[in-house]
């Protein structure tokens, strides 16, 4: 019963590990060329704190507990109330704005499937302070570069505006409580269960019925005929009116910044996290359904837990999506460019020299292995194929009374009698 992980749970072989790794390493480039420092937050925090404005599904699949202190506290399952209340409490004097990374593992207790686990691994990039349309530009334009770096292609964002459906909303009287019901609806795509709980709110006039229905239908490529689409079904919801607006100076931004990536704008987007307030967007590919990031604007969560009006946006990508994705795509990222070397002394006597040139090796940044099996040069030549290693040192005792090692160049089965300094030039020019 012990030899399987816990549902959700997984163990990541060396390769997965790696590419893993490769788009974590690159979120981290792409979050220091953009001005993004990063920042670590507890993996448990007070169920008060996630649990706010976090949604209703994701409240449901939270993992819960109660500490040997008999506090209710639970493990994240997303960044950005950690990330705010840090900004609350421990940053509420820094200068504006205030960039912000993090890394990490997150859970929710979901249904297992392709692409979706219980534990998952996630990037952030969060801005705070900024209310300007720019500001959402920085961060579609950021997620638009991680993607570029990563090497996906074919991917489009999907964009919408939650300032138009909740200004409909709002100005019908539906209360806080039945919009995040809506919007949690719109999230699963469930349009008719969604104009059902406006019904019922009893706030939704027929008017308001038919707008939302609309909505719903709006989308399309073309940020400028799509926006106009929606501002002349909204025309009497000034609310509304005014999230069109910003979203078309956001595009505007996009555009003239020479951000080149396809958008779909759809008018009946909503995300499934109750704080959202005015862009939102995900990322998708035409291989898979999921969503390889998501983000948007949220500017009254630093408010909930405390601090000062702050206005904020950002986004999650996740990097197991994202390589599930380059997966589909046939992509090889260009994870390591160093050569693989292993150091093979000919017998037991010289082992030591062995460890002493892989340490030389290294020093010059070298990814260098030992034989340590104690196998023959013509079996560890063999294992060293088969693992892919690149080149192999051969120390031998007559190479070394002047002070060579053989170097055999495992792509090309050629090898050479070399000085360790020609060695290391050699493997220089090859990185």
């Amino acid at each position: 019963m012990f030899r399987r992980t816990v549902r959700g749970m997984r163990d990541l072989l060396p390769d997965e590990a790696e590419k893993l790794r490769f788009i974590e390493r690159t979120a981290r480039e792409v979050a220091k060329l953009h001005g993004y420092r990063e920042v670590i937050t507890p993996l448990v925090e007070n169920y008060e704190l996630l649990s706010a404005k976090v949604g209703e599904e994701n409240r449901k699949r939270m993992y819960v507990f109660e500490d040997l202190g008999g506090r209710k506290v639970a493990l994240r399952p997303e960044f950005t109330a950690s990330i705010a209340r840090l900004v609350a409490v421990k940053m509420a004097t820094a200068p504006k704005p205030i960039r912000l990374f993090s890394t990490g593992t997150l859970y929710r207790y979901d249904e297992p499937q392709s692409g979706r686990y219980r534990e998952f691994w996630q990037a952030n990039y969060e801005l705070f302070g900024s209310s300007k349309p720019e500001a959402d530009a920085e961060i579609v334009s950021l997620t638009n570069n991680l993607m570029e770096k990563i090497g996906l292609h074919d991917y489009h964002f999907k964009i919408g505006h939650i300032g138009i459906l909740r200004g409909v909303l709002n100005q019908e009287g539906v209360a806080e409580e039945q919009q995040n019901s809506v919007m949690q609806l719109l999230d699963s795509r469930d349009w008719d269960e969604a104009l059902r709980v406006v019904r019922d709110a009893g706030g939704g006039s027929e008017k308001c019925l038919d707008t939302l229905n609309t909505l719903f239908e709006i989308k399309g490529k073309d940020p400028n005929t799509v926006t106009q689409e929606i501002r002349e079904t909204v025309q009497d919801y000034p609310e509304a009116l005014e999230a069109v607006r910003n979203l078309c100076e956001i595009t505007g931004l996009l555009e003239a910044g020479g951000v080149e990536t396809d958008f779909v704008i759809e008018a009946g987007f909503a995300r499934g996290l109750e704080y959202y307030t005015g862009i939102i967007f995900e990322v998708y590919v035409p291989e898979m359904n999921a969503a390889l990031a998501g983000g948007g604007r949220y500017d009254k969560l630093i408010e909930l837990f405390g601090g000062a009006k702050t206005p904020a946006t950002g986004v999650a990508p996740g990097p197991d999506r994202m390589s599930l994705a380059l997966e589909k795509q046939g992509t090889i990222p260009s994870i390591s460019g160093d050569e693989r070397i292993m150091v093979i002394p000919v017998d037991g006597k010289l082992v030591g020299e062995a460890f002493r040139i892989s340490l030389i090796l290294r020093k010059e940044g070298f990814c260098t292995e030992i034989e340590t099996m104690g196998r023959s040069v013509s079996n560890a030549l063999s294992d060293a194929s088969r693992r892919g290693i690149t080149y192999v040192v051969i120390v031998g005792p007559s190479e070394l009374k002047e002070g060579k090692v053989v170097l055999r160049n495992m792509k090309r089965e050629e090898q050479k009698i070399v000085t360790i300094d020609q060695a290391i030039a050699e493997l220089a020019e090859a990185r």
